[in-house]
C-alpha cells in the first residue's frame, strides 16, 4: 500500500544556483548532492524531514507553466507555522516575495519566487 509521498520533483535552470538559493536563503539542508553518469542528483530536505525536494534540470526547450500573475508557476505549496515570522526572515535573507503574507477565506498564504523567478506559494497551517 502506498503510505506517503517521500521526494517531489523540481524542475530547475540551473542546479547550482537553485541549490544555493533552497540551502543559503530558504534554509533547507542538503540529503544528497552525487554526480552521476550524465548528470547530477541533487535532494534538499526542510527542517522536519517530511519529503525530498530533487532539483531537476529543466530541458533548454521545457517553458515554465503559463500562468496568471496571481498564481503560482509549481503545484508545490510549502508550509509555516507562522507566516509573517518566516516572511520575514526569507525577506531578510533575500527571497524576493511576489505576494507578501495575505489572509484569505481558506487561510494565510504568500508567494515567493526561486531563484529563476518560479512562484511557489507559502502557506500557514
Amino acid at each position: 500500500m502506498i503510505r506517503g509521498v517521500r521526494k517531489i520533483v523540481l524542475p530547475v535552470d540551473d542546479q547550482e544556483r537553485a541549490k544555493d538559493f533552497w540551502v543559503d536563503r530558504v534554509g533547507f539542508g542538503v540529503a544528497q548532492d552525487e554526480a552521476y553518469e550524465g548528470g547530477r542528483w541533487v535532494e534538499l530536505t526542510p527542517h522536519d524531514g517530511s519529503v525530498l525536494l530533487v532539483l531537476s534540470p529543466r530541458a533548454p526547450n521545457e517553458p515554465r507553466r503559463a500562468v496568471d500573475e496571481s498564481l503560482p508557476h509549481s503545484d508545490v505549496f510549502f508550509t509555516c507555522d507562522d507566516i509573517r515570522q518566516t516572511y520575514r526572515e526569507l525577506t531578510e535573507r533575500g527571497v524576493r516575495f511576489h505576494t507578501p503574507p495575505t489572509e484569505m477565506p481558506f487561510g494565510w498564504w504568500s508567494m515567493f519566487e526561486d531563484a529563476d523567478g518560479t512562484r511557489y506559494v507559502l502557506q500557514q497551517g
